[in-house]
């Protein structure tokens, strides 16, 4: 196959892959909590084999989450909790710990706190957090201290990761954690009431749609080209 060929081809799916990921970002601009993600291109040489340079290649496997605050908007639920800075919440689930910036919590029927999804809020010592029995007034103070009717019974735990370019999307708003790494976020303010916003601009997304489309579309239009050309000169060669 032509060395053209082949340079265009990882640069085409290199743009399918981009494509995907802004496609997965605008489906969630509304999803509470949900955290950007874009795809980065690198290059590196691969060799010919025949003794002349290498030939450059598009590598497109780099992800760069983008962990920017979003808005926050008040929704007077008890148990929906916003992170005003760093940090994550940290919950429970049948595959280990995840951390998440989603806060919609409600109370089980055994009284722990957890997501809709069932998955158990975890406290600042990564234990599942249980609501009191009869509490007729829960309140969370602004570093995540949990009382009921006045009398404190938890803490919600916030954590910040040491390296977030190794935290990898476990499905919707949730994330890997490696919990010996885990540590307090130390700016983080937990906002009892409010729930964030996903951090994606639909705008600026739906135009690098259109960006990578037309370059799609132009990397096509070059291996098409390519492809007759290479026809043209068999048929000539053979005639």
């Amino acid at each position: 196959m032509d060395n053209a060929i082949y340079a265009s081809l990882t640069r085409q799916s290199g743009l399918m892959r981009e494509m995907r990921v802004i496609a997965n970002n605008i489906a969630n601009a509304e999803t509470n909590g949900y955290r950007r993600e874009g795809v980065i291109f690198s290059e590196y040489l691969t060799a010919t084999g025949d003794g002349r340079e290498g030939l450059s290649m598009a590598h497109a496997r780099g992800r760069l989450l983008d962990l920017g605050q979003a808005g926050i908007s008040q929704t007077g639920g008890t148990y929906d909790f916003a992170i005003d800075g760093s940090g994550f919440f940290a919950v429970q689930t049948p595959e280990g710990t995840r951390l998440t910036r989603a806060g919609a919590f409600l109370v089980s029927a055994e009284g722990e706190l957890m997501t809709a999804a069932g998955h158990r809020l975890l406290d600042e010592g990564l234990a599942p957090i249980a609501v009191p029995p009869g509490a007729r007034q829960v309140a969370v103070g602004a570093d995540g201290t949990l009382s009921a009717d006045g009398e404190a019974f938890g803490r919600v735990g916030v954590f910040a990761t040491p390296d977030p370019a190794t935290m990898l999307r476990s499905g919707g708003t949730m994330f890997t954690a490696d919990e010996a790494a885990l540590a307090p976020a130390e700016d983080a303010r937990v906002q009892q009431g409010f729930l964030e916003d996903s951090n994606v601009d639909p705008i600026a997304e739906i135009s690098r749609m259109i960006e990578v489309q037309r370059a799609y579309e132009m990397g096509a239009n070059l291996l098409d080209r390519e492809d007759r050309r290479i026809r043209d000169a068999i048929t000539a060669l053979t005639r």
